[in-house]
């Protein structure tokens, strides 16, 4: 597989939803007349690979461009494309822009085949046909360099307010809820644990002890499992499989509760490559596929019987918040605004196109 890299400018309430990260063209070996389609993703890159594998096996007769970037790139590119799209489809954005962007008409009514085998939670409750399906999810974590901890006279934090006592102070990354799907998350959770007062308060004090703002929500954890910092707020697969490649570091789950996401497939309108879409989004909500997901991610769409990567926390499903994914997506515009005039000083620079 060839991988060109190009860098770009009722029932939901009680669901369990970067430096500019490279999108990706996967394509696998398919026949001069195969239908072809553009799908969007914010889908980490070595799963995305897997996924794009899986696919393609399955569907000779379609060829993929996969352009992947971070949540707040591809959502951001969405909207400016609205009136002359380019994509087909999206795969696995987070619910709280692609509710936005259904409140544009911006999506294909489609329920895909294999549905009523999916948590209803996971379907658009809102409309019939469906006009998105949600089909995996991922919380929040911190990774925690254990090697660097000790060099400095770190505890081990259990719970995200540990985060703000000065002994932290320089040691914290994490990521950017304009740009980092991750970072929006931890958040928008903050604010439905505590309260929206008492979450900026808590902000303030943690952007005390922040070293940077990243761009992307694996970054921080990559970053810890390097050395180049002793707490990085992040996600759980990713800490489970740097820890498993033999980074020196522990994944922990904060006490209060985490936030999550939920990742949704849809079709765009404007698509010229309808059946090929609808194709794609039956494949994206099989069994094969959820056993793909479940494997990587906190919680899946479909009930399977996939063991988890090693190293993966067992707390963390117990520990997701109930998360108002109407709530936040109707409040996002405001807290990223609010975020950024408060903190994004310490945000990392963005690379150029």
């Amino acid at each position: 597989m060839r991988i060109l890299k190009n860098r770009t400018s009722h029932g939901l309430r009680r669901l369990f939803a970067p430096v500019l990260a490279a999108g990706a063209l996967l394509a696998g070996a398919t026949s001069a007349s195969a239908a072809e389609l553009t799908v969007y993703s914010t889908t980490d890159a070595d799963n995305l690979k897997i996924i794009a594998e899986a696919f393609q096996k399955s569907n000779p007769d379609i060829k993929i461009n996969w352009l992947r970037d971070s949540t707040g790139i591809i959502a951001a590119r969405v909207l400016a494309e609205k009136d002359n799209p380019q994509a087909d489809a999206i795969f696995a954005l987070a619910a709280t822009s692609m509710l936005g962007f259904d409140d544009l008409g911006m999506f294909v009514p489609y329920t895909p085949k294999g549905v009523e085998k999916l948590d209803k939670r996971y379907q658009d409750g809102n409309n019939n046909p469906d006009h998105w399906v949600g089909i995996y999810g991922w919380a929040g974590a911190i990774c925690f360099n254990t090697i660097e901890a000790k060099k400095n006279n770190l505890p081990a934090p259990t719970k995200w307010s540990d985060l703000t006592n000065p002994v932290y102070k320089g040691h914290v990354v994490m990521p950017n809820p304009a740009s980092s799907g991750t970072g929006f998350l931890d958040v928008s959770s903050w604010m439905q644990i505590w309260d929206e007062k008492k979450a900026w308060a808590y902000m303030d004090k943690l952007h005390q002890n922040i070293s940077t703002y990243t761009h992307s929500g694996s970054k921080p954890c990559k970053l810890a499992a390097a050395g180049e910092t002793t707490v990085g707020v992040s996600w759980p697969f990713r800490g489970a499989k740097l820890k498993s490649k033999g980074a020196p570091i522990d994944i922990i789950v904060p006490e209060e509760g985490i936030g999550w996401e939920m990742q949704a497939v849809a079709i765009l309108k404007g698509t010229k490559n309808l059946e090929a879409a609808k194709k794609f989004v039956d494949w994206a909500v099989t069994e094969p596929a959820m056993e793909i997901y479940a494997h990587r991610y906190s919680v899946v769409a479909m009930p399977v019987k996939t063991k988890k990567w090693d190293n993966f926390p067992p707390e963390v499903q117990t520990r997701m918040i109930d998360n108002d994914f109407t709530w936040a997506a109707n409040n996002r515009t405001r807290i990223i605004t609010e975020w950024r005039k408060r903190y994004d000083v310490k945000s990392e620079p963005k690379k150029k196109k």
